[in-house]
This record gives C-alpha cells, structure tokens and sequence, in this order.
C-alpha cells in the first residue's frame, strides 16, 4: 500500500493504461477477424441493411431494430417480420459473403468493410465491395476474385 501512497494520481493513470494496454496483445485480441463486420461503434452488421432484401426486392433496403436477430455476434436487422423470419430459418444463405467484408480486399488477402450499397448476388450469394471503385475491379474477374477470396477467408479468420 506504501508504493500507491507514494504515486502521483498521473503515474497511477499511466500505470494503468500501460496494463490495459497490454490486453490488446493477448491472444484473445489477436485471434483473428470477427466473423462478421461492424463499425468500431456499433454491434449491427451490414449498416443495419436488411440481407433478406437483397434477394427479395433486389437493392439495398434499411432495416429496424423492431425486426433484428443476433448471429455470429453481431445484431442483424431486417425491414419486415417476413424477412426476420427467412433469415432466422436459413442466416448462411442470406448472410455475406466473408462477414460483409469487402470481397474484393479479402480475395487480396486483407479485409475492409464492405459498404451495403456497392454489392452483387452470385450463385445466390451476397457480396459486399469497399466502394464503387473497388466493385467495378471486382466485377472485372468476379469468378477469379471469389476463388481468392474463399482461399483467404480461413486466413484471415484464423492467421
């Protein structure tokens, strides 16, 4: 108790951080890439945009939290109780590609988000790119780029 007597409030509050800071190396925190990606802020995946939409309306549709369901740890929201319910009764054929992370920088062998609006089904499966820029290389060799990206994907889940 002496030692903590003799610490200023700062050196307690650096000494703290140092061993917060050290958590973040833990094997715990170094285990890989979450399954499915969320902003830094948020626990909800694909910007809150409802996955089953995609399929059924074909474009990009906002979901709500009133219609939501947790899978693979984060919160999944959809736009109806239909939607919530397909969902519910099949996730992996309505879920993204690689957790929603941009296809084209997984098949590069690193992840980035991947944005709800620049997207494509292929083979009844939903991709997701960074942006307009990256889904227009994408689309150049999409067959190719999921090859890669399925090749990666174990990878990055698991480095």
């Amino acid at each position: 108790m002496k030692i903590f007597k003799k610490l200023s409030t700062a050196s307690i509050l650096w000494l703290g951080l140092i061993i917060a800071g050290g958590a973040a190396f833990t094997p715990a925190a170094m285990a890989g890439t979450d399954p499915i990606y969320t902003s830094f802020l948020s626990n909800v995946a694909v910007q809150g945009h409802d996955v089953v939409a995609y399929f059924k309306q074909g474009k990009p549709v906002k979901g709500s939290d009133k219609f939501s369901t947790e899978y693979q740890g984060a919160d999944f929201h959809f736009s109806s109780a239909e939607n919530l319910a397909a969902f519910k009764n099949d996730p992996k054929a309505y879920a993204p590609q690689y957790g929603g992370y941009c296809a084209w920088a997984v098949a590069e062998g690193y992840t980035a988000k991947g944005d709800a609006n620049y997207w494509a089904i292929v083979d009844k499966k939903l991709y997701l790119n960074y942006n307009a820029d990256v889904k227009a290389t994408w689309s150049t060799d999409i067959p190719g780029f999921i090859k890669k990206a399925d090749e990666n994907w174990p990878k990055l889940l698991n480095p």
